[in-house]
């Protein structure tokens, strides 16, 4: 039952208990954890209660979390995770930064060594919430059992509210095994922040003046639930769109404004850059644009979800906070002209057409080994517009960012601006829960696929068939084509060539092949699809060709 429905709870059983019976009135659904003994009374909650909570236990926490990571992302609600304590926490703390970096509403529940034993040398004791602080809304300890309702009621409320974030509460295993009587009030998140409407009076009339403006689309976009007033907002101005993050698929792929392939060219020669959803990060130059030929940097205005995510390293010409949706149409209510842009638009999709062209070849390259870039061209032809697409890799990903565009929104998956690798398995098995009669499809980079491979086994064991493609290519392409660049020889780069990684799908339970020649990919892909069965397909590609990157993130 959501906390929209009732806002009061009467507890009783054991701590356990409480904290699910809390979890599931914040809307979660999904339990993902790696089974261990401080947080057996979490499990048998699910059991007992016959509750409609799904547990799903991986083969490493990083997987647990990324699995309750992508859950979030995917639905926007929250995510929950259950660590036991010492290094099951620990294990987590990757996942839980990307989190925090992407803005995601993620309760971690961790276990804890006995409260009557502490210091005394317990079990895997460790005290996790300082460890967890920096990466965290809130980090605490529900030290008696009939604390643990509220203190998690309180973790998830803050999660949940502008701007989201991951939580972390862990509890002594003496009190998550006692029980208790509590009668506890719920608590909402906080009312989404409504915008001062003098900023969004100075937003609208920088737009107003501007002859070359481009508006970014960022995560929160998706996150906030503000996808529709997002493209209300471009189609009614006009504006050129550059989409990131989740905020890829607001426009759907072939709208007439989203310029994704001029993205340069759009940042380049615009002379305002309206930033929504997204932080100013090296993935949009830290904020700073234009200047070609001669002209003056272009103005910026940030739009975020909260106050305290406005830019504060980069001159902002004007800024804006609150509810994503009441920000986008209280600027274009106080717009006074639209569709001003017309001959700009033009020119960015020519500029975005032409780039299309260019690349044609690659996408249908003979070459042998494999271009990466071919894999795409033949994903295309077989994706449908609400497959969830996972990229879990660098080089080969980063191609996907490329040439892949989402028919719809809440539809791709990416490590974000934290840029951790291992999360493809955990978002993967999430994404086939939550979109049971989508395509799901991981795209691994072969060094990528190493972190969480070993969970395709979580995927059987669970019937969570999706398809995963390795660009193979027997080395870390993002750090050998970089460092022979530096020094002109590469070390700690390359990886076995030509591995058989469908070949550990099989031995655990799935299927795959390998492809080595262009014309199979297709084929191979459709069997993929076919499968019903977690099914990799192994693509052998050349270790020669690097992905032309503008940045390094520094």
């Amino acid at each position: 039952m959501s906390i929209s429905q009732r806002n009061d709870l009467t507890l009783s059983g054991h701590a356990g208990q409480h904290a699910l019976a809390v979890a599931e009135a914040h809307g979660v659904g999904t339990m993902w954890t790696l089974s261990g003994a401080h947080v057996f009374p979490l499990y048998d909650a699910v059991v007992k209660a016959e509750s409609p909570t799904r547990i799903v236990d991986v083969r490493h926490e990083q997987t647990a979390v990324f699995g309750a990571e992508a859950t979030a992302k995917l639905t926007r609600e929250p995510g929950l995770v259950v660590l036991t304590a010492g290094p099951g926490v620990t294990n987590g703390v990757s996942g839980i930064a990307q989190a925090c970096f992407s803005g995601v509403p993620l309760l971690a529940v961790g276990g804890r060594a006995p409260a009557w034993r502490w210091g005394t040398g317990a079990l895997q004791e460790l005290d996790h919430p300082p460890l967890l602080a920096p990466v965290t809304k809130l980090s605490t300890t529900a030290h008696k059992a009939a604390d643990v309702g509220p203190v998690v009621d309180r973790a998830l409320s803050v999660a949940r509210s502008a701007h989201r974030g991951p939580v972390f509460v862990d509890v002594p295993m003496d009190e998550l095994y006692s029980f208790a009587d509590v009668t506890l009030e719920l608590t909402p998140p906080a009312p989404r922040p409504e915008p001062d409407p003098d900023s969004l009076t100075a937003v609208a009339t920088l737009i107003g003046e501007a002859r070359h403006p481009v508006v970014v689309l960022g995560s929160d976009v998706w996150m906030d639930g503000a996808e529709e007033a997002a493209l209300r907002f471009a189609d009614e101005t006009g504006i050129p769109v550059v989409a990131n993050g989740m905020g890829r698929g607001v426009l759907p792929k072939g709208h007439r404004l989203l310029v994704n392939r001029a993205r340069s060219a759009a940042f380049k020669n615009a002379d305002l850059v309206v930033v929504v959803g997204t932080p100013l990060d090296f993935r949009l130059g830290f904020g700073t644009f234009g200047g070609s030929d001669g002209a003056p940097p272009a103005k910026v205005v940030h739009v975020a979800d909260s106050p305290d995510g406005l830019a504060t390293h980069v001159e902002l010409a004007a800024s804006a906070a609150g509810d994503l949706t009441l920000v986008l149409d209280g600027i274009l209510t106080a717009m006074r002209a639209t569709r001003r842009w017309d001959d700009w638009a033009n020119e960015l999709r020519d500029q975005a057409a032409a780039a299309v062209e260019r690349d044609a070849p690659l996408l249908a390259s003979e070459g042998e080994p494999i271009h990466p870039a071919r894999v795409y061209g033949e994903l295309n032809r077989v994706l449908e517009d609400d497959a969830v697409v996972i990229g879990d890799g660098g080089d080969f990903v980063s191609w996907a960012g490329k040439l892949i565009e989402p028919g719809r929104p809440g539809c791709w998956l990416d490590p974000g601006p934290y840029g951790c690798l291992g999360a493809g398995a955990g978002a993967a098995a999430a994404a086939r829960l939550a979109r049971p009669g989508s395509q799901v499809v991981l795209l691994y980079g072969d060094g990528a696929a190493g972190m969480s491979l070993m969970d395709v086994d979580t995927l059987v064991r669970h019937d969570l068939p999706v398809v995963m493609v390795v660009g193979n290519n027997g080395a870390w392409g993002l750090e050998k084509h970089p460092m022979r660049f530096l020094y002109g020889y590469d070390v700690a780069a390359d990886l076995r060539p030509e591995t058989g990684y469908d070949a550990v799908v099989e031995a655990l339970g799935g299927a795959g092949e390998t492809v080595t020649e262009p014309g199979d990919i297709g084929p191979a892909l459709r069997r993929a699809f076919d499968a019903g069965v977690p099914y990799l397909v192994n693509v052998q590609c050349d270790p020669k060709v690097a992905y032309p990157r503008s940045t390094t993130g520094i």
